[in-house]
């Protein structure tokens, strides 16, 4: 059987739009079948996606899609590479719409772009219905915003069997865009646990792309990496007995080694010995991480448990409104300078609001929301200040009340305060449950080019 790899495109939303290249480059050198990943979403990228949709039905979906796959789309395409995404977002058959035209631009004949449905608990028969019996009582009481279900591979791998070039999905667990392609490839079936695991763990390795390449890991002097202004993203061969090797895109910086790859496999796992996707449980406790090359790290002994019999869901609602505003203090008594308009700012706003003060090259990172440790901390001769207030509420003219406050130290407060900055946001507040797979199928659907005129 031919080989498979599998490459990493993106790894959260705004990631760099040059890493794919390298990463479509090194594959069509490669022998056998070829995919590229794009993972483009965390909790409240969906979210406010679905806002964005909401706003405007023709968006919704990867605000940088089009950017993102402009340069190796083509390339894609001549050289078969399956493209399999969740940058649909919170719309899949915009961002299908938004592919295709792409692909006429470039002059690509009209590439089978396959459309995964399923996740949005909202679209269908039925759904306020369930979300109220699911989420409770909250679902009528707040502002509900979105609720999307974590959907599995195999939706994927029918996609690719059916004879997708690009996969399309919305909310799909992370490791399930790596999961399909496999699946489709070697044939795993549903209940091949170990396999499913072991395909599984490859993508989890992938899904934060450079992370495993030693983005995350490099901490200068103590673990050093060459070539981070180049780092390269990762690139899976996983074979059909569910063991992966590892490697990065050729020509690029960064490190894939047995520390990089360990610190990846046991990144957001609760439990080694039962990570819970849709498709299986993976057991990584006696899994084995070992270097066979330069950049190429092998992972086996991956087990795999019978999968859950309910899917994840997350419910957003609408949260009020974030907001904070900074301004700089330098030169002789600046910490002085800067505690002084902290203390303005509390007396003219803290019987309405409570406020998060951040002293910035004093304490900030470290601090916390109550200011305990900021009170704690005794004033010193700090030269180099900025200082940071943050608050929320439900109405955003309180919002702007605080960044008028803070625009007012300018002339208002100590001597020397400039760089002014503000901003605003709004909240999202998440409920997770979880839903009865049976109660949210997935599938799936080819773009038809014609019905899009």
């Amino acid at each position: 059987m031919e080989e498979l790899y599998v490459g990493c495109g993106a790894g959260f939303s705004g990631d760099r739009l040059d890493a794919p290249g390298p990463v479509v480059d090194t594959l069509i050198g490669l022998p056998g079948r070829r995919f590229m990943m794009f993972e483009c979403l965390a909790e409240r990228t969906l979210a406010f996606a679905q806002i964005a949709r909401r706003a405007n039905p023709g968006l919704g979906y990867e605000a940088l899609l089009v950017p993102l796959l402009r340069p190796i789309l083509a390339a894609c395409v001549e050289h078969g590479i399956t493209l399999v995404g969740n940058f649909g977002a919170a719309n899949p058959p915009g961002a299908a719409r938004a592919i295709a035209a792409l692909a006429a631009e470039l002059g690509l004949a009209p590439p089978r772009i396959a459309v995964l449905e399923g996740d949005d608990m909202t679209r269908g028969e039925g759904g306020p219905a369930l979300l109220r019996r699911l989420v409770g009582p909250r679902y009528d009481a707040d502002p509900f915003v979105s609720a999307n279900v974590y959907q599995g591979a195999f939706q994927i791998a029918a996609a690719i069997h059916a004879g997708a070039q690009i996969v399309v999905a919305g909310r799909v667990a992370d490791p399930s865009l790596t999961l399909g392609p496999a699946i489709a490839h070697h044939g795993w079936r549903w209940d091949d646990w170990d396999l499913l695991a072991g395909g599984t763990m490859a993508g989890h390795l992938l899904e934060c792309a450079a992370q495993v390449t030693g983005g995350y890991y490099a901490d200068p002097g103590r673990k050093d990496v060459a070539g981070m202004d180049n780092v390269g993203f990762p690139i899976a061969r996983i074979a059909a007995d569910g063991t992966c090797v590892i490697g990065k895109a050729a020509g690029t910086g960064g490190a894939v080694n047995a520390r990089t790859v360990k610190e990846q496999l046991l990144y957001e796992v609760h439990d080694p010995a039962a990570y819970l996707t849709p498709d299986v449980v993976a057991d990584i406790s006696e899994a084995t991480v070992d270097e066979i090359g330069p950049d190429e790290v092998r992972l086996a002994g991956v087990r795999g448990h019978e999968r859950p019999p309910t899917l994840k869901a997350a419910a957003f609602f609408e949260g009020g409104w974030m907001g904070d505003a900074e301004i700089s203090y330098a030169g002789p008594n600046a910490e002085g300078r800067a505690r002084l308009a902290m203390d303005i700012l509390r007396k003219r706003l803290g019987g309405d609001l409570v406020l998060r003060f951040d002293l910035i090259g004093v304490c900030s990172i470290l601090g916390d929301d109550a200011g305990r440790m900021l009170a704690a901390t005794p004033a010193g001769k700090a030269t180099d200040v900025r200082l940071r207030v943050a608050t929320r509420h439900a109405d955003v003219a309180w919002i702007d009340r605080l960044h008028r406050e803070v625009t007012a130290l300018w002339t208002g407060g100590p001597a020397g305060g400039g760089g002014v900055k503000t901003s605003k946001r709004q909240r999202l507040e998440m409920v997770n449950f979880m839903v009865p797979r049976e109660l949210a199928p997935a599938t799936f659907h080819f773009h038809d080019p014609e019905a899009a005129q």
